[in-house]
């Protein structure tokens, strides 16, 4: 019997569970009715009763020389008690006095009548009380079973096996630290007389009448009280359970029946969800209260030490966590710099990219503006020679308005002098000339080459290639003012009534035997726009080792109307088979007006600017021959190819009023600045993979060698080292005796 609770019946079942706060005022209010204590203890003043139970009653005393309060338990029902069991309570209580965590013997009166002995008086009560109120918070739990755990080791290192843990058998002194009392239940570790604990408490073994006292059961009772203290019930306590048990009438069906909800009931599993009990709490719970006892903690030191080992490892979590966190802090603060870095460093690599390619675009431009320059100076350089033959001139003067009969001397002349040019021409690899045609002062074509009857003699006044004035008139609206050109000319685009193709004419004046007098006819010779840079673009492509697929343009500033009209006279895209069926509304359509941006309109207006002044096209605030934004007109026809931003270089062709173009793809040119940017961020993230690798093994390892026991894998390198050493010891002694 304790301080706060009743003995147990003559079978040392829970017939007497641990009483409530109410149970402990009634059990108050009866001892009051004793009027005097049983009897005088020397050197003590009894105070009052604070229990009775079947052996006796406990009383409230204070020490006379100290004033220290003390509790004093009489043994005044002594009908029927087993008095060598009392007396072997009170030898284990002396045994284990040295304990901090059991409640202290003080003295004992063995030889009075009747027998008392003096203990420790703790005035908070028993366990059994606090939990009357509810179940404890997880730390105060684990606090006190680590307590009352260190209490049975003591206990067990003395030999001495409790055999009835429970909350009313542990009480609670002035800080709530927990002592264990009431050893009426013990035995001796080599005792084999049975001790039957409380129900719900007990383990399934202890529930016989011919059990032999074992440690675990101990270590049974002590995870039934960790359960109790965090859920508020013991476990497999419930209503149906206990009235069951109350409707069996002898005491070996009802320890049967009790085997029998421990071991085949469910595992109790309240306790895990309660906050705060985490998966070693869980652990440890679950492992003392295995049914079978070889799965159960051998004892308690086996319990205290993993209670121990969970709050070792809960106190150096914020210093685990604090090694994950603080890589991973460290790993966000350096990445955005990282790619700040790398963007900064990548967009660095595209401008130099692009500037380089861009230079190369102008150089290459230049080079085309140059070369279409003189194949047109040298076409006009021959057509003007061609002008100024005496022989031509009177030809033409005297049959050119000759009926067809009669100009057969002028076009064997005229004959003969393409046939020379074209072999000319087809010697160097040039392209050849679409047509030659002379018209006379009217406008009227007298001769053409290669023949057609249907233009013969037909009036072609109408065409710009004749009057010069930017534009094609109606047929039928020719104005009366107009008159042939009086200086070597390049027409506006035209499609060809003979072969449906786009071409554009040089033209230049036959003047009479006075140069500078009356325009007596007009000689001229055509280009297909497609081939106009046909040449350019196959030697181009044949040169280019460095794989840049260069795209070439003619655009046409001519001014109409107050405006540049930006028409594509020539595209690497208009080859004869495209521009054969190429509507003239369509062809009307690839102009850069509305398309590009309104910038690169000003830079070229600043180039044919330059261009009349016959200035070289540079300007000392930005660079106006180049941008990275053309976006190049056929694209309306052909989105696949020719969609997106391109990279273009711009030059004035000569005295023209063309603009030769160079253009490449701009995604083209950064794909090298592209690749390496996927190759730092796929370094990047292994990288970053790498470093979250280290972190989180380095993590793993850190809490695999805080966890008790060892990881199977660290056990076993530890037995290898340990073999290898003794090995080693072995060998060198077998040295030593040799020697």
């Amino acid at each position: 019997m304790t301080q706060q609770n009743v003995a147990s019946d003559e079978s040392g079942l829970s017939a007497t569970l641990s009483q409530d706060a109410d149970s402990i005022r009634n059990s108050l209010d009866m001892s009051s009715l004793v009027s005097e204590a049983p009897s005088v203890v020397p050197g003590y003043r009894i105070l009052k009763p604070i229990g009775e139970g079947k052996y006796g009653s406990v009383w409230l005393a204070r020490e006379q020389n100290t004033g220290k309060n003390v509790a004093i338990k009489f043994y005044t029902h002594r009908r029927g008690v087993d008095w060598s069991l009392l007396g072997r309570e009170v030898e284990k209580l002396a045994v284990l006095y040295t304990s901090r965590n059991i409640v202290g013997l003080l003295a004992v009166g063995w030889d009075n009548d009747p027998p008392y002995y003096v203990m420790e008086y703790l005035e908070n009560g028993s366990l059994a009380a606090r939990l009357a109120a509810g179940p404890l918070a997880t730390t105060d739990a684990v606090r006190i079973a680590t307590r009352v755990c260190q209490a049975l080791v003591h206990a067990h290192g003395s030999g001495i096996l409790h055999c009835d843990l429970k909350p009313a058998n542990i009480l609670l002194d002035q800080d709530f630290e927990p002592r264990l009392c009431d050893f009426g239940q013990s035995r001796l570790a080599d005792e084999h007389s049975h001790s039957l604990g409380t129900l719900f408490f007990m383990a399934p073994e202890q529930a016989d009448l011919k059990a032999v006292p074992d440690a675990r059961w101990d270590v049974y009772a002590l995870g039934a009280l960790i359960y109790n203290m965090l859920t508020g019930v013991p476990p497999f306590r419930s209503e149906e359970n206990e009235r069951r048990l109350s409707d069996i009438g002898s005491l070996e069906d009802r320890l049967s029946f009790y085997r029998h909800i421990v071991r085949a009931g469910p595992k109790p599993a309240q306790h895990r969800r309660v906050a705060g009990v985490d998966q070693h709490l869980v652990e440890i719970v679950d492992r003392c209260l295995a049914a079978d006892p070889a799965r159960r903690f051998p004892n308690a030191q086996a319990v205290l030490d993993k209670l121990l080992g969970r709050e070792r490892f809960r106190a150096r979590r914020p210093l685990i966590l604090l090694g994950l966190i603080l890589p991973v802090l460290l790993l966000i603060c350096i990445v955005p710099l990282a790619v700040e870095a790398m963007n900064d460093a990548v967009g660095t690599t595209q401008d130099n990219v692009l500037r380089r390619a861009l230079e190369s675009d102008v150089l290459s431009v230049n080079l085309l503006a140059d070369s279409i320059n003189r194949e047109l100076e040298d076409r006009r350089h021959e057509l003007e020679m061609l002008a100024g033959d005496l022989r031509l001139r009177e030809e033409v003067k005297s049959l050119a308005s000759e009926p067809i009969a009669d100009r057969e001397l002028l076009w064997q002349h005229l004959d003969r002098i393409k046939r020379e040019n074209e072999e000319r021409i087809s010697s160097l690899t040039r392209v050849s000339d679409a047509s030659w045609f002379l018209l006379d002062s009217k406008g009227f074509q007298r001769w053409r080459s290669p023949a057609e009857t249907t233009l013969l003699d037909t009036n072609l006044a109408w065409r710009d290639f004749f009057h010069g004035q930017g534009t094609d008139y109606p047929v039928d609206r020719v104005p009366d003012d107009v008159h042939a050109i009086r200086s070597c000319r390049i027409s506006i685009p035209y499609k060809s009534s003979v072969n449906e193709l786009y071409v554009v004419a040089l033209s230049v004046p036959i003047f009479d035997h006075k140069e500078g007098e009356e325009v007596i006819g007009v000689l001229c010779r055509t280009v297909t726009l497609g081939n106009l840079i046909k040449d350019y673009q196959s030697a181009w492509q044949k040169k280019e080792a460095d794989g840049v697929n260069r795209q070439l343009a003619i655009i046409d500033g001519s001014e109409r109307s107050g405006k540049h009209s930006w028409q594509l006279l020539a595209h690497s895209w208009m080859d004869d088979s495209k521009l054969e069926k190429f509507p003239l509304e369509d062809f009307r359509k690839l102009k850069l007006e509305g398309i590009v941006d309104p910038e690169v309109i000003r830079d070229l207006e600043h180039l044919m600017e330059q261009a009349k002044l016959g200035k070289a096209a540079e300007v000392p605030d930005g660079e106006f021959d180049r941008t990275m934004h053309y976006i190049d007109p056929v694209r309306q026809f052909e989105p696949v190819t020719y969609g997106g931003e391109w990279l273009a270089a711009f030059s004035p062709v000569g005295s023209t009023k063309w603009i030769a173009v160079v253009q490449e793809r701009k995604d083209a040119a950064l794909l090298p600045v592209e690749q390496l940017q996927n190759r730092m961020l796929t370094s990047a993230k292994g990288g970053v993979l790498v470093v979250f690798a280290l972190v989180a093994g380095s993590w793993w390892l850190i809490v695999a060698l805080l966890n008790e026991p060892a990881p199977r894998w660290l056990r076993f390198w530890q037995s290898r080292s340990a073999a290898q050493g003794a090995a080693t010891v072995s060998l060198t002694g077998k040295g030593a005796e040799s020697g």
